[in-house]
């Protein structure tokens, strides 16, 4: 459906553990921006404990890290999903590091070619370290995974942690972090890339020329109230569809202590609808 046919809310969050950020208020954040579709990282709780805490009114895809406590993506729907898959490339070639780390889904949506949503959680990494080689193996993957879901022809989503600084106005600072993993020129070129064939940044295209808005801030020191913090959470698009989107928002908290996560979401609406 076109923009008469209403607005599609996604929202994209880490969650840093499903149960601490219900602990700390994830719920009323839910029920407030209620989107239709989420897509959530670091979930580190089985596929029971995260049903539980979303509730019956959810359908759900997950994939588990291959580590109790670490890791974990999923999507949830309001309505049924078309299609689910887990993880990126045959199922024997996934290592125990890119485990919780990839799933996808199909919405059917009338009217138009189809939404395909992905949830990611890209490494962290530590520079000069054997962590930095998984995180560029599967950013390959990433890469290629990409190129398919682009010759698709249907809308897609790969929302997530990225866990890549793109540019200098996406990280506070961005001196003192120019060896440190996150923002090493070899991730920014991944980004670099994507961008160049074509899938939308849209945190950049509606957040202007920065510096920011940041999704991410350490829990120590001051670096939340001194927005100290970098932009390492994405909804990146097909253009097709980054042309319907009308509003990108990151729902920070009012304060520190209202933080239910160490990420805040990163929530977008489209000029689509979801079948009722």
């Amino acid at each position: 459906m076109g923009e008469d046919g209403g607005m599609l809310t996604v929202s994209t969050v880490n969650v840093n553990g499903i149960r601490a950020a219900y602990r700390r208020g994830m719920d009323k954040w839910l029920i407030d921006r209620d989107p239709q579709l989420l897509l959530l990282q670091e979930v580190r709780a089985t596929d029971e404990i995260l049903r539980d805490h979303l509730g019956p009114d959810w359908h759900t895809v997950h994939q588990e890290g291959a580590f109790k406590g670490r890791n974990g993506v999923a999507i949830a729907s309001r309505e049924p999903l078309s299609g689910v898959r887990v993880g990126i490339g045959p199922e024997d070639s996934i290592t125990d590091d890119q485990a919780g780390r990839w799933v996808e889904a199909d919405v059917d949506l009338p009217g138009t070619p189809g939404l395909t949503l992905a949830s990611a959680y890209i490494h962290s990494g530590t520079a000069g370290t054997p962590s930095m080689d998984e995180k560029y193996a599967f950013l390959d993957k990433v890469t290629a995974r990409l190129g398919e879901l682009r010759d698709s022809g249907r809308h897609v989503v790969v929302g997530g942690d990225i866990n890549i600084a793109h540019r200098e106005v996406d990280i506070k600072n961005w001196k003192g972090n120019r060896k440190s993993a996150g923002f090493l020129p070899e991730e920014r070129a991944y980004l670099d890339d994507w961008f160049a064939k074509g899938w939308v940044d849209l945190g950049r295209r509606f957040g202007g020329e920065g510096p920011g808005p940041y999704t991410w801030w350490s829990w120590r020191g001051k670096a939340y109230d001194n927005d100290a913090g970098w932009r390492i959470d994405y909804q990146i698009t097909t253009p097709e569809l980054a042309e319907l989107a009308r509003s990108v928002q990151v729902d920070r908290a009012a304060s520190y202590a209202e933080r239910f996560s160490d990420h805040a979401p990163l929530t977008v609406e489209y000029a689509l609808n979801l079948p009722r």
